[in-house]
């Protein structure tokens, strides 16, 4: 992305197999970044560090289950050994559905979502957090949704876990900003992923009727985001959630 510089800035970006995530890790390797992404598999992890290093020559894939909670600090752990430190910016993405009407949602279903788009969260900044704080400088940029502002039928579950990231970042950065660490949100609209293909004609005419600016959102529009709150541009930014919604928020 013209403008930045993160030359030699170690990030990582789970989720970064596809859709939002690996945008987000493609645009941070152009900027000269050195990027770790994650993916569930084996082979995700692999297609992420082949397709970083057909961009910039150099990035790192990793497996990462977020629903197995145990393993996630052991990949900021891999992140410290492979590259000789720590994680400096941190990009929660990561996450996964299990959608139904709330009377008919399994108790399983809830607990994965809460697991993987919440609680993953926040013990994967945990485990970034010392190390910055040692720095005295540091980003964290967690992914939530505009479900997790105006919530959304048949996704309860997501809902809460996307609410609870932005109650939770507010509270991680009134901890540690005096440390020169900030965290804030992106918050996603309607934006055009393998998922909302699957919605169909009338799916998508719905979102387009509700959408100010009348076009689906791209992960670019995300990516934009999160590298700026990533910079030093957006170094006095802390405790925000950023609407990347074309508007819809507000319709």
């Amino acid at each position: 992305m013209a403008g930045f510089d993160f030359t030699d800035k170690i990030v990582l970006v789970t989720g970064a197999s596809r859709g939002i995530g690996k945008v987000i890790a493609e645009e941070f390797a152009r900027a000269g970044a050195l990027v770790c992404g994650t993916a569930t598999s084996e082979n995700g992890a692999k297609s992420i560090e082949e397709n970083l290093h057909a961009i910039a020559g150099k990035g790192l894939g990793l497996v990462l289950n977020a629903l197995e909670l145990d393993s996630v600090a052991g990949v900021v752990a891999q992140v410290t050994e492979k590259c000789g430190a720590a994680p400096e910016i941190l990009v929660n993405n990561a996450g996964i559905t299990r959608d139904t009407l709330f009377m008919r949602m399994k108790d399983a279903d809830w607990d994965a979502v809460i697991a993987c788009n919440l609680t993953a969260v926040a013990r994967l900044s945990k485990a970034c957090v010392s190390p910055m704080m040692k720095k005295r400088t540091g980003r964290i940029i967690n992914i939530t949704s505009i479900v997790g502002e105006i919530g959304n039928a048949g996704q309860c579950n997501y809902a809460a876990a996307k609410a609870g990231i932005i109650g939770f970042s507010r509270s991680l950065a009134k901890e540690v900003g005096s440390r020169g660490i900030t965290v804030n949100c992106v918050a996603p609209g309607f934006i055009e992923t393998d998922m909302t293909k699957e919605l169909g004609e009338a799916g998508l005419k719905y979102w387009l009727d509700n959408i100010p600016l009348k076009r689906i959102g791209q992960a670019s529009d995300i990516a934009n985001a999160v590298l700026f709150l990533a910079s030093d541009s957006a170094s006095y930014i802390t405790g925000a959630t950023l609407d990347v919604n074309g508007g819809l928020r507000c319709a």
